[in-house]
């Protein structure tokens, strides 16, 4: 008899992963609104802990799990990588326009760069690449999209080469290579060397040509595109991210270590070696934070100590752990729906921020039981604009996104068993309980191919 706990797995695995995101959304949300309403206390945790990276370590646990397993399914990058922008860019810019547009310039709902400069800004941004670029986020939240950009290259050359099941080893070189700049820092950066406005125009057109390519759906030019945009991405980050070196190699070690929980539990790689991948990013991370996240790190890393930082690294990941060993489990309802609208959550929340701060500025600083009168109404606003924005505007984009792909021709499947076309996967925000989350296990499939086509 089945547990009445338990569902069926295919039902199950998109559930812990809306879980995991649905805490992280809403932890990072409370982290920026305790700066606000409960600035002392807020004060007071990130002295020890820092909500912020505990929630984006759990976001990029998450993205390499499951990014890898869609551009693997599809065997498609043009299909991928329509899927991805379509993702993307529709709330960005929506978010984006309207934040800047609705609040005031002095409550910083964008950064200032987008009022004084905003061509360079709005070019900067487009390329999602301009934490990497020396000009601030526009929404201060889309820090994280640069890394989950270059995320999204890497992972795209390992794929067109056939080295796609190396995350292993790709995840303990980042590591390593965190390691080792730590005590680094560049003297000089692409900065110097180039202006601003060429380094920006320069990037915007290699990050045009590179996507062009990947979409043109030939193999030679794809594989170009994927080259020379992992190679951007890679140059950008070691010599001009914003954040240090260490930290940036560590996220993605961290995503890959992400995708290596993804082939254990597909059988692509043994338990114990993705234990020892894991392992070793996690010492390595641990090592790093306590090294190198000194004073002049500390500016860079947006935190308050080595020990806030390592201990929220290791709490996003034993989230994530948690969630994993709890998969086969019917996850909590309100967590799954929370995760189904966790992107617009994360760029929303900021915005937000920024406007309860406007009507603040005419009402007078709550204190007291106000507090969290307020609070309530913030989660509230939130969670509904959220809700707004997922119905329309995500969805609306994630339909277009199959019907586009639906009209193209089905490439020819390889000899032995075929791998069947699958609706384009969304983002992990959009992704739901109810969607299949890995392609079915070699042998599974092999067995159902020997069943279809035997006498």
């Amino acid at each position: 008899m089945r547990s009445r706990t338990s569902v069926p797995a295919a039902a199950n695995r998109l559930g812990w992963l809306d879980a995991v995101r649905g805490i992280a959304a809403l932890t990072v949300a409370l982290h920026h609104l305790s700066n606000e309403l409960f600035a002392d206390f807020g004060a007071g945790v990130r002295r020890y802990f820092d909500p912020g990276i505990f929630g984006v370590m759990a976001f990029f646990l998450v993205s390499g799990y499951i990014v890898p397993a869609s551009l693997e399914r599809r065997r498609d990058v043009k299909a991928f990588w329509t899927g991805r922008l379509l993702r993307l860019y529709p709330l960005c810019a929506v978010v984006f326009i309207g934040a800047a547009v609705l609040v005031p310039q002095r409550f910083n709902a964008v950064d200032v760069t987008v009022h004084a400069h905003p061509l360079l800004a709005g070019l900067a941004n487009a390329t999602m690449l301009q934490d990497l670029l020396g000009i601030r986020s526009g929404l201060s939240v889309m820090w994280t999209l640069t890394y989950e950009m270059v995320f999204y290259y890497l992972v795209t050359l390992l794929f067109m080469i056939g080295a796609e099941r190396r995350s292993g080893p790709v995840a303990v070189m980042f590591a390593s290579a965190a390691l080792l700049l730590g005590p680094w820092a560049a003297a000089w950066t692409l900065r110097s060397e180039l202006s601003l406005r060429h380094l920006i125009a320069a990037t915007a057109l290699v990050v045009v040509a590179g996507l062009l390519c990947l979409l043109g759906g030939r193999r030679p030019l794809q594989l170009a595109g994927a080259f020379t945009l992992a190679a951007l991405g890679l140059v950008l980050m070691i010599a001009n991210s914003r954040s240090t070196p260490w930290e940036s190699m560590l996220i993605l070690a961290t995503m890959f270590c992400g995708t290596v929980i993804y082939r254990a539990e597909q059988g692509q790689i043994g338990r114990g070696a993705a234990w020892a991948y894991c392992g070793l990013v996690i010492a390595a991370g641990t090592t790093a934070g306590l090294l190198y996240d000194d004073r002049p790190a500390q500016i860079r890393t947006w935190t308050a100590s080595p020990t806030a930082w390592v201990s929220a690294f290791l709490a996003g990941w034993a989230l994530f752990a948690a969630a994993l060993w709890l998969r086969r489990h019917r996850m909590p309802r309100p967590l799954t729906w929370l995760g189904l609208v966790s992107f617009s959550v994360y760029l929303l929340h900021r915005p937000l921020i920024s406007a309860m701060t406007w009507l603040m500025d005419t009402t007078g600083h709550p204190h007291g039981p106000a507090q969290i009168l307020w609070l309530t109404a913030f989660l509230c606003v939130l969670l509904a604009l959220s809700a707004l924005t997922y119905h329309l505007i995500e969805l609306p984009g994630q339909n277009l996104a199959r019907r586009l792909l639906k009209k193209r021709h089905t490439p020819p499947a390889p000899a032995g068993p075929s791998l069947q076309a699958v609706p384009a996967q969304p983002h992990p925000a959009d992704l739901t309980a109810t969607q299949p989350l890995s392609p079915v296990p070699p042998a599974r499939r092999a067995a159902k191919h020997r069943r279809t086509t035997s006498p």
